[in-house]
């Protein structure tokens, strides 16, 4: 790779009732929140068998809940805040950050455990020759994104949740004449359809649920 690159793994702390709430009824808060939890650290995992050397934990609201610290420790990563702001707004900041820092930077969120080292090590290589790269998401979102440049532009008018993400981020960077590079689609968890085919994953999530 031409690029030094970061990988930044994007997580909310796990809290009940905050993350992962569309898999209620069939998982309850605290359990959803477990297995939030369970997903962020496969998430670290595979980020550390990328082949990417610098990693780093990017955290909402902040740092300071004790989980991201345990984090910190137990995969020897460095913790920074989202900040404020949409989710468009805080990934600017951190792309951008990660830019002038090493060149390219790459987002990854935890709720794609079908995500290898594999893929984000193939994303990286594609930075050397793309301004941006994507994986999409089956529900129409992406559970990737990387760039070796940004434009303020490149996040607005996105419905975040919807499953017209993915389209709205490929028609901006279209209009600014981003050249991308599209990896195969994956899926992610975030409804209770998703749950049967997270508990056939291999190798298994470290998490079991009823």
């Amino acid at each position: 790779m031409e690029n030094d690159v970061v990988l930044i793994v994007f997580a909310k702390a796990p809290v009940p009732g905050e993350v992962k709430t569309r898999l209620s009824p069939a998982l309850d808060a605290e359990t959803a929140a477990l297995l939030h939890a369970a997903l962020v650290e496969r998430a670290l995992v595979i980020a550390r068998n990328s082949g990417i050397e610098q990693v780093e934990l990017c955290c909402a609201p902040d740092s300071s809940h004790t989980f991201f610290e345990t984090c910190a420790e137990d995969f020897d990563i460095d913790l920074t805040g989202q900040g404020d702001g949409d989710l468009g707004q805080r990934m600017l900041r951190a792309l951008q950050r990660g830019i002038a820092e090493h060149g390219a930077a790459i987002i990854i969120g935890a709720d794609c455990p079908a995500l290898t080292g594999k893929h984000i090590a193939e994303a990286a290589r594609a930075l050397d020759k793309h301004d941006a790269v994507l994986t999409p998401a089956e529900d129409g979102g992406y559970v990737l994104i990387g760039a070796s440049r940004t434009d303020a532009a490149m996040f607005n008018d996105i419905d975040w949740g919807s499953d017209t993400v993915l389209a709205s981020q490929r028609r901006n960077f279209n209009q600014l004449g981003f050249k991308v590079h599209e990896m195969p689609v994956l899926w992610d968890v975030d409804r209770p359809e998703d749950l049967p085919r997270l508990k056939a994953l291999k190798p298994p999530l470290e998490f079991f649920w009823p």
